[in-house]
């Protein structure tokens, strides 16, 4: 019976030679080929790395600055269904305010105590995005001498409150927060119309 082992043939058969039982007490040098990457391959890998990243970069971007345009339309529209909703709860107007110039909005309610709203919410747009508000009539609602849409007690939009809210970031795409036909609240369109 013979064994093989690193290369060498152990004889367990008495009647072979004494040189073939013989084990040597040193291994033989025997070229061993690891499995690894050479230099070159290494920074080939990392060139075409380099490239895809180049050329997908940009595309990541537009859809970074996209979901923060939509993150900020709905957290604005999750304001106005609070604004809805607290009006009909405290049976009191509510006013979400916009102040396009510092880039923020909020929600208070129109008559506050002494000790103003406890309840009331102030918001700031993202940095890369601009907020203005559109169709304001000849009688617009303000809030503290800012543009703002009043939530009536029963839950409906008051008449003189501006019909579109517009979100735009800085590469030009806008959403639009549009009145229902019925003023029971606001849309998110990418057309502002309701």
């Amino acid at each position: 019976m013979n064994v093989t082992s690193d290369q060498w043939q152990i004889a367990s058969d008495t009647k072979a030679c004494p040189a073939q039982r013989a084990v040597s007490s040193h291994r033989p040098r025997v070229a061993r080929h690891a499995d690894a990457f050479t230099l070159i391959e290494l920074v080939l890998v990392l060139a075409l790395l380099v490239i895809i990243t180049s050329i997908a970069a940009p595309a990541m971007s537009r859809f970074i600055r996209g979901r923060a345009l939509d993150a900020e339309a709905r957290r604005l529209s999750a304001l106005m269904h609070a604004a809805q909703s607290r009006a009909v709860s405290e049976g009191a107007p509510m006013m979400l305010w916009v102040d396009e110039q510092a880039g923020s909005y909020g929600l208070a309610a129109e008559m506050s105590g002494l000790n103003g709203d406890a309840k009331a919410e102030d918001l700031t747009v993202d940095s890369t995005l601009q907020i203005a508000v559109l169709n304001i009539g000849t009688v617009a609602t303000t809030f503290k001498k800012l543009p703002a849409i009043r939530f009536l007690a029963d839950g409906t939009v008051d008449e003189s409150s501006p019909q579109t809210l517009k979100l735009t970031d800085s590469a030009g795409f806008s959403r639009w927060l549009a009145e229902t036909r019925s003023r029971t609240g606001y849309e998110i369109n990418d057309t502002g119309q309701p």
